[in-house]
């Protein structure tokens, strides 16, 4: 329901860009060009790159607007925004490893709190975007959401980059009928944002112990780029 209105609502309501407030548009030409596409896709990795950490592909870069873009999606509910997100991380995709007959799309799993709290899963919904995308070019792409947090973990954003890596070790792992999948197709890790590495390092291990072959990950923005 909570879904449903937030996008009744955006049809009938004025809106404003949600990457830089331009009004009249939930996402102005400018903003949509800075989440980039497959000519702007670059590999990136953090700082204190974590051991088994695979290699990560950033449709755009970090920047205000961008991150604006992310949180208004995620946090805000602004859920037409998982489109153009989708698309972007499509690219991303493809140089992570989605380029070959078929691949599955793998989101990095968020507490069941958070999503219970925004009334959506964010990154589960912009895999989805970004396999219908894959599939409009031509790769038989599909989300397998089987990934989950097993036990509670504390909040990311008060911890550092060995905290972060430490708080999710174990805490993720595949479930579900679905977890079977994993072993049929490569796997692209998916999500938002890369900052220390550590959720999509303790995700491919869970992918890893389920038989799934983890060729790389996707996020719409990351690091800088590797020189």
């Amino acid at each position: 329901m909570r879904g449903w209105w937030q996008e009744f609502t955006g049809l009938v309501l004025p809106v404003e860009c949600a990457g830089c407030g331009c009004p009249r548009t939930e996402l102005c030409e400018r903003c949509r060009g800075l989440l980039g596409g497959a000519g702007s896709v670059r590999r990136v990795r953090p700082a204190a790159e974590p051991d088994g950490l695979p290699p990560v592909y950033a449709a755009g870069r970090y920047g205000d607007e961008v991150r604006a873009v992310v949180l208004a999606h995620k946090e805000r509910g602004a859920l037409g925004l998982a489109g153009p997100l989708g698309r972007a991380l499509a690219g991303a995709a493809l140089s992570a490893g989605a380029a070959a007959p078929a691949a599955l799309l793998v989101p990095v799993p968020s507490a069941r709190s958070a999503v219970a709290r925004r009334g959506h899963d964010a990154t589960a919904r912009m895999a989805l975007a970004a396999a219908r995308e894959l599939r409009r070019q031509g790769v038989r792409a599909r989300t397998v959401a089987v990934l989950r947090q097993r036990r509670p973990v504390a909040d990311q954003a008060l911890l550092d980059a060995a905290a972060r890596l430490a708080n999710l070790t174990g805490a993720v792992r595949a479930v579900g009928g679905r977890a079977g999948l994993l072993s049929a197709a490569p796997v692209v890790l998916v999500d938002d944002l890369m900052t220390t590495g550590a959720s999509l390092t303790v995700a491919a291990r869970a992918v890893r112990a389920a038989g799934g072959r983890v060729t790389g990950a996707a996020v719409v923005a990351g690091a800088e780029p590797v020189n």
